[in-house]
């Protein structure tokens, strides 16, 4: 796994800086999920974080995407009754 550039690495840095700390772990969840194998570590080691920081973002974000789908199909469910 190469990873980025510097000039990438660099802004990469400068927007994690800036997000809260929620934001800064799906950020860097989203980023180490890009990467595949090696880039739990690799984000971990570029943003100076703990691994297990991108492994909780990285859950959150599955509860996320859980709770958002279920929300789709209670919704579809009560619209395809009709009246006939």
């Amino acid at each position: 796994m190469g990873g980025y550039g510097k000039a990438v690495e660099r802004r990469m840095k400068e927007f994690y800086r800036r997000l809260s700390e929620k934001d800064r772990r799906w950020y860097a969840a989203v980023e180490s999920d890009k990467l595949g194998h090696g880039g739990q570590s690799y984000i971990a080691g570029l943003f100076g974080i703990d691994s297990k920081t991108i492994r909780q973002g990285l859950a959150e974000l599955e509860l996320t995407e859980d709770a958002a789908g279920e929300h789709l199909r209670k919704k579809a469910e009560g619209g395809s009754g009709s009246s006939t």
